[in-house]
């Protein structure tokens, strides 16, 4: 087998059990991987229930059409993304319902827009960047996601949802649903002003478990 024909068949896989567990629902959410030779994504209009991977997009760098079918129209996310974080080795992108009804909320941090309430939404997510609303398919989107991004490796899209980057395909996975149930717990504890993280605790961990 080749990388690409396992990198498809993860694809399908990490998709498969995000949409089994609810994190994505209908036909929202893509995902990317980068190959040497461009990048593999999840189709338009498809769900993370029933992918084929032999269908999976496959996009030059230029992010022209090279096989499969037509990709997601959010391809530009991931784009921006690799752009601007060379060392990504995945992009996912879901409509989760709790993180998508966190960034209806205002934030004070927009630069760590998600409440340090434990040490693994830290040590997974790092500190979480929210992206001003921008209409589906503004370019300037793909822009502002690029400067967020050379900053942080997940990402809220406020009105929209989490764009979450790893080293590997299996690392954002576990940091986008690391980030969907600290923003659940958010919720959660909504107007109880509960106790976070100290400036000291995060340094410690830093120092502990250097970020990416």
């Amino acid at each position: 087998m080749t990388r690409e024909t396992d990198l498809r068949e993860a694809i399908v896989r990490v998709a498969s059990s995000l949409f089994d567990r609810g994190y994505t629902h209908g036909s929202t959410g893509n995902i990317s991987v980068p190959l040497e030779d461009g990048l593999l994504v999840t189709p338009t209009g498809s769900s993370f229930g029933t992918l084929d991977p032999a269908r999976l997009s496959k996009l030059g760098f230029d992010g022209q059409l090279l096989s499969g079918d037509k990709p997601t129209k959010e391809a530009f996310l991931h784009r921006s993304v690799y752009k601007a974080r060379d060392q990504a080795g995945a992009v996912i992108h879901l409509h989760a319902t709790h993180s998508v009804a966190l960034s209806c909320l205002p934030v004070k941090n927009p630069e760590d827009a998600l409440p340090k309430l434990t040490a693994y939404s830290h040590m997974q997510c790092g500190c979480v960047a929210m992206v001003p609303y921008f209409k589906p398919g503004d370019a300037a989107l793909a822009e502002a996601v690029e400067q967020n991004a050379c900053k942080h490796w997940s990402m809220i899209l406020a009105h929209h949802g989490p764009v979450v980057a790893g080293k590997t395909l299996t690392a954002a996975m576990h940091a986008t649903e690391e980030l969907e149930q600290t923003a659940k717990l958010a919720l959660l504890l909504d107007g109880k002003t509960p106790a976070t993280l100290s400036q000291a605790q995060i340094d410690d961990l830093n120092a502990t478990f250097p970020p990416w």
